[in-house]
């Protein structure tokens, strides 16, 4: 695995959990650019051929 493919799925992974405790604690705000990064980093990866498992 590269270090490219290695970065977009730490990244994914800290996203996504970030986004489950913005939910849990109801801030809005921080879910939606949260669920912001997650579409870039679904779209860089998708662009790089990189599978995506989420």
């Amino acid at each position: 695995m590269g270090e490219f493919t290695h970065t977009i799925e730490r990244r994914l992974d800290q996203a996504y959990k970030g986004l489950d405790q913005a939910r849990s604690t109801g801030d809005d705000y921080l879910a939606d650019t949260l669920n912001a990064e997650i579409e870039d980093l679904r779209r860089l990866a998708v662009d790089h051929g990189i599978p995506l498992p989420r």
